[in-house]
């Protein structure tokens, strides 16, 4: 059986301090927000987490801080690899030892192997630890799209659980969900995909919007398993303003400046990201408004 990550996940932004360094404390706040607000698991260094920029420690210490903030039924999923997989390999051991759930197997970016070359690659990780994991397919940062035969080829290992599925490409998400074995799960990578991923038979949404909406989101979903699709509908074109805005400058810089507008402080991103520009946060700030925001903002210790 498959690990049970959650129909409703989001991947985590990394909180920094004004001197650039990881505000731990704050991702231990955040993480507990997210999960009180709806989320049911986060995934931590991922490409919303900005974990191309953070080093092998930081991530380490990012996954013990997450995992130690919050209850043992609550999924903790690794974004542990990269471009190389030997480097991929030792994070991902230390994301076990840790006590990280699961793993996030991102399709590498710049160095675009042939699909072979993918399959050898996330099976090497997958083979290195007892961990579950998630496979991520997102073209629009890798440069590469993973085919469904190479999804599906991925899909008979025992620990490949699922893949989140960024491409947005309706035609491969459907055909991946309808030749997947026997409990292999497909995650919407796109907030805006969300509804049409589950009425194919998707099994839930890894959001960037969750930061925000998770409740609403988990509404969402439910009205699907439900067969409630004028609901999911209404649900989805009512979130739908606040995602376009979240995605109005490169991700997570939106998402960010929309948490900092809230009073849940987070910090900028760290270069070559910047933080948003005016424009973008007049319109950040009018969507805010706009919205039910579901998140709370606790109160800063320090």
């Amino acid at each position: 059986m498959p690990a049970d990550f959650g129909r409703v996940l989001t991947a985590m932004i990394t909180p920094m301090r004004a001197d650039g360094s990881v505000d731990y404390e704050r991702a231990a706040d955040l993480a507990k927000a997210l999960v009180d607000s709806g989320n049911e698991g986060l995934v931590v260094a991922g490409s919303t987490g900005e974990g191309i920029t953070l080093t092998a420690e930081e991530k380490i210490a990012l996954w013990t801080t997450v995992r130690r903030a919050l209850p043992s039924d609550i999924a903790v999923i690794a974004g542990s690899t990269n471009s190389s997989t030997a480097e991929s390999i030792a994070l991902s051991r230390e994301a076990e030892r840790v006590g990280c759930d699961g793993l996030l197997l991102t399709v590498p970016a710049y160095n675009k192997p042939p699909q072979e070359g993918l399959v050898r690659h996330f099976t090497a990780i997958a083979d290195a630890t007892a961990l579950p994991c998630m496979l991520y397919n997102i073209p629009g940062r890798s440069a590469l799209n993973m085919t469904v035969e190479t999804t599906l080829r991925l899909a008979e290992h025992p620990r490949i659980v699922g893949v989140k599925e960024a491409s947005g490409d309706f035609a491969q998400i459907g055909r991946v969900i309808a030749g997947a074995p026997a409990g292999f799960r497909v995650w919407s990578g796109n907030d805006t995909d969300t509804l049409a991923v589950m009425a194919m038979g998707g099994y839930g949404i890894v959001s960037v919007a969750g930061h925000l909406v998770a409740t609403q989101i988990r509404e969402l979903v439910a009205a699907c398993l439900a067969g409630n699709l004028v609901e999911a509908a209404a649900l989805h074109h009512r979130l739908t303003p606040l995602v376009d805005v979240l995605f109005i400058e490169s991700n997570p810089i939106p998402v960010k400046q929309a948490l900092n507008e809230i009073g849940f402080e987070v910090g900028q991103p760290r270069l070559p990201l910047i933080g948003a520009s005016e424009a973008a946060g007049m319109r950040i700030r009018a969507e805010l408004a706009r919205q039910q925001i579901d998140v709370r903002v606790p109160a800063r210790t320090s």
